[in-house]
């Protein structure tokens, strides 16, 4: 039996990895692990998954990250709004998405 999970971050959130590895802000939400079969332990992949686009020291990077490892950044919770205006489209429902990814 498959467990239902409600994802605690929402798109345009900004996050932080736990161990501080990086500070990025949340662009793609699955509710369970969708990456390569080999990869998650299996505590992890029955949990939601995140695509962050993270914020580097030269520039940004991707990463596919378990809610397990990601907290609230309590300096930033949300994008500016000129900042989520240029990384998402929001449809006419007010669902967002990543400007590199459909609406669904």
């Amino acid at each position: 039996m498959m467990n239902s999970q409600t994802a605690k971050f929402g798109l345009g959130q900004i996050v932080r990895h736990r161990d501080n590895a990086f500070r990025g802000v949340v662009v793609d939400v699955d509710a369970t692990y969708a990456g390569p079969a080999d990869e998650p332990n299996a505590e992890q992949a029955d949990e939601p998954f995140y695509q962050i686009y993270a914020i580097g020291e030269d520039s940004g990077f991707v990463v596919y990250a378990a809610e397990a490892m990601l907290e609230v950044d309590d300096e930033l919770a949300r994008l500016p709004p000129a900042d989520q205006a240029r990384m998402f489209r929001v449809d006419a429902r007010g669902h967002m998405a990543p400007r590199m990814h459909q609406i669904h």
